[in-house]
C-alpha cells in the first residue's frame, strides 16, 4: 500500500490530477490547490483502501494552516489523483480527526 512519503515526493501542483467535478466540489468547500499541497506536505495516512475502484487509494489527514483536511488520494504514473477532499465533520470524527466515531443505531 501507499506511504505518505510517496505522495510527498510527487507533491506539486503539476502532479495533481483532479476531475472537473472534484474541482467544482473543492470550490464549494473553499479548498484550493494550495490546501491540497499543504495537506499532503503535513499529512499522514489514516486509512488505506486497497480494494477501491478503479485503483487503490488512501485517506490522508493533513493541515492547511489551522484547518484539518482529509484527502482521498491515489498514485498512478507519477501523478497524484485527488479523488476528494473535505474538512472532517466533528460529528463523525473524534477530536484527533483520525478516528471515526462509532455510530449508534
Amino acid at each position: 500500500m501507499y506511504s505518505i512519503e510517496q505522495f510527498q515526493l510527487l507533491n506539486k501542483a503539476e502532479s495533481l490530477i483532479m476531475t472537473q467535478h472534484s474541482r467544482k466540489r473543492f470550490a464549494e468547500r473553499g479548498i484550493g490547490i494550495d490546501d491540497i499541497i499543504f495537506t499532503i506536505k503535513t499529512g499522514s495516512i489514516i486509512e488505506q483502501y486497497p480494494d477501491a475502484f478503479p485503483s487503490p487509494s488512501c485517506l490522508v489527514l493533513g493541515y492547511s494552516g489551522e484547518r484539518a483536511l482529509h484527502a482521498v488520494l491515489s498514485i498512478e504514473s507519477d501523478k497524484i489523483y485527488v479523488v476528494t477532499a473535505y474538512a472532517p465533520d466533528p460529528d463523525k470524527w473524534e477530536s484527533d480527526m483520525k478516528t471515526r466515531k462509532e455510530q449508534t443505531i
